[in-house]
This record gives C-alpha cells, structure tokens and sequence, in this order.
C-alpha cells in the first residue's frame, strides 16, 4: 500500500467453480485491511455450524466452513470427471428449502461485519479437541530447526481410534539430513508449538519425506498425506 502511495486496496475472493467472486472489498463501504466487506453481487453467504448443518445468523460473528447460496452468477453446474451434485450439495444444510452449495474455506464474520478467510476447512485440525489450522503449526515449525525446508502439519487418527494425532511431515533443505534425530527434531517441534501457540498442543511423530504432495496449482495435498501416514509405522520415511 505504501508503494502505491496509500491508494485503495480492494480485496476480492473468488474460484473458477463458481466463475468469479463470491465475497469482495467496496468503494460503498469502510474497508478492514485483508478482509471483505460484502459478498458480491447475486452472491450469499452461509457460515456453518460445527456440524455443517446448524447455519449461523447473519448478522452475527464467528467463524465456521463457508456455504454459499445454491443459486449465483457464473456458477459451475457439471463436472467433466465427478458427479457435481456429491462435490457441492450431497449433505448440505437447507435454507428456504434450498440446499446450500459447499465452498470448503473456513471464513470468519467480525462484530463490525467484516469477513476473513482462514484457509480451506479440511486443512485444519482438531487437536484434543481445540481446532487449529495446519498453517498455524507448519510456520512455527518451518521456524525452529534451520535444516527443514518446509513442513505439513497433519492429525491422524490412530488404528485404534481415538483423538487425533499431530503429525509433521518435514522436507529437509538437505536430502543428507534425512539421518537426522527425528525423535529430537519432534521435542523441538514441541516445545516451539507449545510455546507459540498452545501449551495443550503435542506433537507425536515426525515423519521425513523426499517432497510434499501437490496439486497442479503447487497446493499442498495434505489428504493425501494424512492418507499416506495413516498407512506407515510413524518412525519411518517415506
């Protein structure tokens, strides 16, 4: 903003599902730095419940997965590869009798009316029963040894069942320290983690890995990998 010598900044969200924006910063409004201060034209939006069923009020703040009215401009209606109906409707909550459409991002409403995105729902976690997003975790742990080059910060449940358990894939910048202490990497992690986030947080493994799993767009896959490592003794490498 300083570079442009303080000129608006507009903030806009969208995807290619639904052809352009679904919530947008306004020249009408007071505007928030990173936050949305309307969702766009022909465009509704739904904060839900925990159990994605319960939808919370307008009018009122919170943060939950992001539902968007079934009906709006530019949205997709079929896919090529995929029944459209199971990706973005099957188990959805109702409003007016309409099924609301899934979008996936955990969005946040603010008392002044502001929204904030947090990420996508299925990148966070739920650790002894707090959730947290993997993004939290990955840049604290990014930060405390200089030999990693990044992390995915993943909760796997156990074969028994059972809370989750948090689990740090690790890339190191040298494929050499692959022989690295892992156990002593993870009282690291820990004590990083409880430090700058939550002292109830733990991590239980650490798992080395030649490179994370991505999509096309360079996205971290971490389903995929919390598939992988739900599949493996947790002190191997994968």
């Amino acid at each position: 903003m300083g570079r442009a010598c303080y000129k608006p900044v507009i903030e806009y969200c969208g995807g290619t599902e639904v052809g352009g924006g679904f919530a947008s910063g306004s020249f009408l409004q007071p505007q928030s730095l990173a936050a949305f201060s309307t969702p766009v034209m022909g465009c509704r939006l739904f904060i839900l419940g925990d159990n994605l069923f319960n939808i919370k009020p307008n009018d009122a703040p919170g943060m939950g997965e992001l539902a968007l009215g079934p009906l709006m401009f530019g949205s997709s209606s079929t896919l090529l590869n995929a029944s459209h109906y199971d990706v973005y409707f099957k188990g959805m909550a109702t409003w007016n009798g309409l099924v609301l459409r899934r979008h996936g991002d955990v969005f946040e409403r603010t008392s002044r009316g502001y929204y904030h995105a947090h990420g996508r729902a299925n990148d966070t976690m739920n650790i002894g029963g707090i959730k947290v997003s993997s993004v939290e975790i990955e840049r604290i742990c990014n930060a405390a040894n200089s030999s990693v080059l990044e992390t995915a910060a993943v909760g796997v449940p156990p074969a028994g069942g059972g809370p989750e358990h948090l689990v740090i894939a690790i890339v190191f910048k040298d494929p050499r320290n692959s022989k690295t202490d892992l156990d002593q990497l993870r009282i690291s992690f820990n004590s990083a983690v409880q430090k700058n986030l939550n002292p109830l947080f733990k991590v239980s493994h650490v798992v080395a890995v030649q490179s994370l799993p991505r999509t096309a767009t360079n996205k971290v896959m971490r389903r995929v990998l919390r598939k992988q490592l739900a599949q493996f003794p947790h002190n191997s490498k994968l």
